[in-house]
């Protein structure tokens, strides 16, 4: 439960993200339109959708990966809409990501030690300090302390996100956004991962932006839900609510693409489903949208 009184840590207000057209004249491609999201210290916000959604675009422009071109984006009531590299830099402090795959977004040919070493040296942090923080980190995320001096490719895919989860931990930040960062994993890993993400907040009281097409995942990590759709939020609130009585169609789409056991219930959960995609189509169609 978070504290009502808890201040905003993250607010994006009214933003859009549009890309070039590819071609001559082309027009812009909007990703996103007119996205409103806010994050509370201490808080998960689990932002949900099929691939396409625009979810991974917002995490990005959040981190100064995707360009803003209309609307703010406020980081502990300062924008950060358009902030420098070095104003970034100066953000990294307090703004951190785990991406999906842990091995590409780890460096193989760096031993662990220096992995999780190399941004706290970015930020002047001397060698002392730096090892007695990279056996924290280590102790942190489970992982052994002979961890040091092996490289990524010699641990597991759920070992080597507990890695990343650790470089991101490093400078002790207020938000991070977590990209799909189980979805690589197998359902056993994907559990313990989670139950990490929840003891970690338990214990730094950090705030997640946490970007998943899986519904199940969300509701287990998040405080509130955003559904995107078509780069729109559809429907938000809290994560109880959004991922058991949805009202957006879409959001009950994605509702019944989460398997059952039972075969029956799983057949009928098939049929609205298709029902919904069906109802969809037939709207998009008439409002012109490509399908």
């Amino acid at each position: 439960m978070i504290d009502s009184a808890a201040p905003t840590l993250l607010s994006v207000n009214d933003l859009i993200v549009e890309y070039p057209g590819k071609g001559f004249r082309a027009k812009p491609f909007r990703a996103l339109t007119d996205i409103n999201i806010s994050i509370a210290a201490g808080e998960t916000l689990g932002l949900v959708g099929e691939s396409g959604s625009g979810k991974t675009t917002l995490g990005r422009a959040v981190l100064g990966l995707a360009p803003v071109t209309k609307g703010t984006i406020t980081f502990e009531g300062d924008d950060i809409s358009h902030a420098s590299r070095r104003e970034r830099q100066r953000l990294s402090r307090h703004l951190q990501v785990v991406f999906q795959d842990p091995y590409t977004s780890l460096n193989p040919a760096m031993q662990v030690g220096d992995i999780l070493a190399e941004p706290l040296g970015i930020q002047g942090i001397g060698q002392k300090a730096s090892r007695v923080r990279v056996k924290e980190l280590l102790d942190q995320v489970g992982l052994p302390g002979d961890a040091i001096g092996r490289l990524p490719r010699e641990f597991s895919g759920g070992q080597r996100q507990r890695v990343a989860i650790a470089r991101a931990l490093a400078l002790s930040p207020k938000l991070i956004v977590c990209d799909e960062p189980v979805s690589a994993l197998d359902l056993t890993t994907q559990a313990r991962v989670l139950d990490l993400f929840l003891q970690i907040q338990r214990d730094t009281g950090v705030s997640y932006l946490f970007v998943s097409h899986d519904l199940d995942v969300v509701r287990h990590i998040s405080h509130r839900v955003a559904v995107m759709y078509r780069g729109e939020i559809v429907e938000q609130g809290p994560a109880a609510v959004v991922t058991s009585e949805p009202e957006h169609p879409y959001t009950q789409r994605l509702l019944l693409a989460s398997p059952v056991p039972d075969p029956d219930r799983q057949e009928v959960r098939r049929a609205n489903r298709l029902r919904l995609v069906e109802t969809q189509r037939e709207q998009d169609v008439q409002a012109g949208v490509a399908v």
